[in-house]
């Protein structure tokens, strides 16, 4: 865990890839985006704690039509700035199976945790799999999956803010922010 001190040395050189406003307006327009598709679906909406509590906060009242909510936990990461194998933390309590599901998460990086998340859901049945990101990081390889509806994109630079943590600090940011060194 980082100190105050060392956390707030890194927001201060840190570079912002992305403003507060720019985010709001961002996330009115996915919602727009996922009310022309799903609004008569009634769809089973899963978040992917800790990253997508943020976006999925301010994403939920924005959407105009009838959806369950339930929550994963699933992550590759664990506070870590590299990706290691799928751990599952919690499984969706609600049952998924005849469902439309719509998976919220905060980025897709190189895509493994939410193709996991895909297999998962769909081998317990789903009737259809949708996935929704704030943010796809532009990285060198191709990814295993790609998300349905797309807020921003993001350099293949280590970032965080708006639920995207730096050594489990700085998801409270309404901004994004970059590194601009390697970490």
């Amino acid at each position: 865990m980082l100190s105050s001190k060392e956390a707030n040395q890194i927001l201060n050189t840190a570079e912002q890839i992305y403003s507060a406003t720019v985010v709001l307006e961002t996330v009115n327009r996915m919602a727009a985006e996922i009310t022309i598709t799903l609004s008569d679906k009634y769809p089973l909406v899963l978040s992917v704690m800790g990253g997508a509590v943020v976006f999925t906060g301010q994403l939920l009242p924005l959407l105009k039509f009838p959806l369950n909510f339930d929550y994963l936990h699933v992550s590759r990461y664990n506070n870590k700035t590299q990706g290691d194998k799928v751990e599952w933390k919690v499984v969706p309590h609600a049952n998924v199976k005849g469902r439309v599901v719509l998976v919220l998460d905060d980025i897709l990086d190189e895509g493994v945790t939410m193709a996991s998340i895909r297999e998962r859901i769909m081998s317990n049945g789903a009737k259809a799999f949708y996935s929704a990101v704030f943010a796809d990081k532009k990285i060198r390889k191709s990814k295993p999956i790609h998300a349905d509806f797309v807020g921003v994109t993001l350099p293949d630079r280590f970032v965080f803010g708006f639920g995207m943590d730096i050594y489990g600090s700085w998801r409270n940011l309404p901004a994004i922010y970059a590194v601009k060194d390697g970490i």
